[in-house]
């Protein structure tokens, strides 16, 4: 029989800092602030953590936030490369742990000072291999490279602006219903998103996601302990990790098919393990620092056929009452962008039925990490 983490954890507690294009604490300020909420979230006392997760960019390291929030002994810890495609793989690196006996209490987190810290593309002294074959052509930031995939998708399938437009304003409309969202009561309308100066063409200013400082964690327990905690647990149904052979981050070069990205490769090992498909799913929180990202995913995990993404989006199929709600924090093109934790946590609220803009009787939610680099996903169920 093959082993599988299904349903061995929950997460049980959620907490965040306040979300601002500039906040004057330092990230691991930010950081110990979110860990002590989500904490107090689950009603368990830093003294039983055992064991953290987070990403290889991030600046505060396990020593300095076990030491400062109080953790006892720690006998795991992991982090996770690629930016934001390895948000939901923190998650299984702590249930991997907690299911083999490994930790008891495990948390992850991120904190980033995006908005007002440097980009990371900028000022590098020697360029990393792959990047040598972008950026001497003018592939100098991300959205650069998402343009170009996205510009083959749009010539390819006949997707429009109109489709993008459709992710754009599904976010901010759930946005506009979450107090803690940068773009709360801040409506955007089809016409200002069709107006909206250039980034990268075909992207424009509202296809990217938000320039935001803030911290973000969560808190992991045996399914059994979870029984005894504060809140309705979220069970850890279904967790993978992919990168695909000949993968070029960002722009795919190498592959057969550029548009065949990383969630097609993790879809297929998550959906193995999990005791539903696609069908089954009533809200999902897909990673957007790009509109272009949300149709290539719906594609990749199975949501609609090849080429269908960009239809998809059509009726407000992203928005409530919609075929799949989507982002329903406002994700980070509306809410915040902090490297795709705060999907996972608004996942958490959609679960437990306390989100601002709450899918009636949600019992499913899938949560991706960075499609276009090594990425993640999660299912999560009540």
């Amino acid at each position: 029989m093959t082993a599988t983490l299904k349903d061995a954890t929950a997460i049980v507690g959620i907490g965040q800092t306040p979300f601002a294009r500039q906040l004057p604490d330092s990230e691991k300020t930010l950081a110990c602030r979110a860990v002590l909420a989500a904490l107090e979230d689950a009603g368990i006392a830093p003294s039983e953590v055992d064991a953290l997760a987070s990403y290889t960019m991030e600046e505060t390291d396990e020593v300095e936030l076990a030491k400062a929030i109080g953790a006892g002994d720690l006998t795991h810890f992991s982090r996770v490369g690629f930016g934001g495609g390895g948000s939901c793989a923190t998650l299984a690196h702590l249930a991997t742990a907690i299911a083999t006996g490994q930790a008891r209490v495990g948390v992850a987190w991120r904190s980033r000072k995006r908005g007002s810290g440097p980009r990371p593309w900028r000022g590098a002294a020697q360029l990393p291999t792959p990047a040598q074959w972008t950026r001497p052509y003018g592939l100098l930031r991300p959205v650069d490279e998402i343009a170009m995939l996205a510009r083959r998708y749009l010539h390819r399938y006949g997707g429009t602006r109109e489709h993008l437009c459709n992710v754009a304003l599904a976010c901010r409309r759930h946005a506009n219903r979450n107090p803690a969202a940068v773009m709360y009561r801040r409506p955007l309308t089809r016409e200002a998103y069709l107006a909206a100066r250039w980034i990268s063409e075909p992207l424009c200013l509202y296809d990217n996601c938000l320039e935001t400082d803030g911290a973000l964690a969560c808190v992991l327990v045996s399914a059994e302990r979870a029984r005894d905690c504060r809140h309705t647990p979220v069970h850890l149904h279904a967790a993978a990790q992919a990168l695909p052979a000949q993968h070029h981050g960002m722009v795919n070069y190498w592959n057969d098919d550029p548009l065949t990205g990383p969630s097609w490769t993790a879809a297929r090992q998550l959906w193995k393990t999990a005791d539903f498909g696609p069908p089954d799913i009533d809200v999902a929180q897909i990673y957007d620092a790009f509109t272009p990202l949300i149709p290539l995913s719906l594609e990749g995990y199975g949501f609609c056929a090849r080429g269908e993404g960009a239809a998809f989006t059509e009726d407000g199929a992203l928005e409530l009452g919609g075929r799949l709600p989507v982002n329903t924090s406002g994700g980070g093109l509306s809410e915040a962008y902090v490297h795709g934790f705060n999907l996972i946590t608004e996942g958490v609220r959609q679960l437990r039925g306390t989100s601002t803009a709450q899918v009636p009787g949600a019992r499913t939610c899938l949560v991706t990490a960075g499609e276009g680099v090594p990425t993640s996903a999660v299912l999560l169920r009540s």
